[in-house]
């Protein structure tokens, strides 16, 4: 049954052969408040509102995915092997690029990633199903039978075929306490982020009110007089609509005989606030793997310069995210089409160029060396 009816004048719908694409079509001063650790929550404090992890995940993303993947049959670079064409173009929306940003950014938003394949004997597109909608349905011996993706009340499994291979790849990070989903460096963030984003809502807040803290009305009581709770709540009111808000700064206050206004001011130290937000920043940038000097963020200064932080940034985080997706597409699609070996092709990276011309500069320096040797040790294929 159609889930939208198709009406007279409108574009027929494009059929989608994936198993969940019909699913899709269904959605549209106290003690410290922590973001509570599920995915949706998460995503939208940390990766919607937050500024430092947004460009965190984006780059991680970007970057490991400008490294294209590549395909050796018997240690050769096959470049029209099938799984090479249908890793080129995996599915009929997407290209390799934009399939696998996605994929790294839902592992580093959900640290779990999920890979669909479409077909018959063998798979001919590849679909990326979103993290928060699926769930592991564990077999008797503990390991995933099946994977259920649940749209609204409705949901669809995917189970293991009959020679045991699943159509369902599960890349995630590593995670000390679960045995079935990953630990995302959003997770680990989340209290750095909090103090982040709280630390802008405050700024927010003191620039909507002139950019000054406020003050105090100080009633100079005499003979023991007070405020009654009608003129309190009358003169608390007033201030609040006539002289609260940035629309409303330095307008003059009229006051009554045994009325003071007392303006507050800040100290150097209550101003500190700044170091500490910068601090969450870089704490951010530590989860994600990303150098702050990349981000911009000041006070940091481990890295000499922008292209030594940035080699590092390759080396730590960007490649063994790479080598561990594509390992994991290797065991997955060798299932189904024999003895293939897939890795991401780092000679495509330009970041990495200064360290390639340095490599070969030191084995043509050493005269000892067959050429044969040469190009193995600098990784490079017959």
């Amino acid at each position: 049954m159609a889930l939208f009816a198709w009406r007279p004048g409108r574009a027929a719908p494009e059929a989608k052969h994936s198993r969940t694409g019909p699913l899709i079509a269904l959605t549209g001063a106290g003690r410290p408040q922590w973001t509570p650790r599920d995915y949706a929550t998460l995503a939208r404090e940390g990766f919607g509102k937050n500024a430092v992890a947004y460009r965190c995940v984006r780059m991680i993303a970007e970057a490991a995915a400008s490294a294209p993947l590549k395909v050796f049959v018997a240690g050769v670079r096959d470049d029209d092997h099938p799984v090479a064409r249908l890793l080129c173009t995996p599915n009929t929306e997407q290209s390799e690029v934009e399939w696998l940003e996605g994929l790294y950014g839902a592992l580093q938003t959900a640290g779990n990633a999920y890979v669909e394949a479409v077909g018959d004997e063998r798979p001919t597109e590849l679909w990326s199903l979103r993290p928060d909608r699926v769930q592991v349905v564990p077999g008797r011996a503990g390991w995933p039978d099946a994977y259920e993706y649940a749209v609204g009340c409705r949901s669809v499994r995917i189970g293991r075929q009959a020679d045991g291979w699943m159509p369902v790849l599960h890349l995630k990070l590593f995670h000390p306490t679960d045995d079935h989903y990953g630990f995302s460096p959003l997770e680990a963030a989340a209290f750095a982020i909090d103090v982040h984003n709280s630390s802008g809502a405050w700024n927010k807040a003191l620039l909507d009110n002139a950019a000054r803290p406020s003050g105090a009305l100080v009633f100079d009581a005499r003979d023991g007089e007070r405020l009654t709770e009608a003129q309190f709540a009358a003169l608390k009111a007033e201030l609040g609509e006539t002289h609260a808000g940035a629309s409303n700064a330095g307008r003059p206050l009229v006051l009554e005989g045994g009325l003071d206004w007392k303006p507050m001011s800040m100290s150097p130290a209550d101003m500190d606030f700044i170091a500490g937000k910068h601090a969450a920043a870089r704490e951010i940038a530590l989860a994600f793997g990303v150098p702050p000097q990349l981000l911009g963020i000041p006070g940091d200064a481990t890295y000499a310069n922008y292209r030594e932080a940035n080699t590092a940034f390759w080396r730590g985080t960007v490649i063994p995210l790479a080598r561990k997706a594509a390992g994991a597409l290797t065991g997955w699609l060798g299932g189904r089409f024999g003895d293939i070996r897939i890795e991401a092709d780092l000679d495509a990276v330009p970041a990495l160029q200064p360290e390639r011309d340095t490599l070969w500069a030191r084995l043509n320096a050493a005269s000892f060396l067959t050429d044969e040797e040469r190009r193995r040790m600098a990784g490079v294929g017959d």
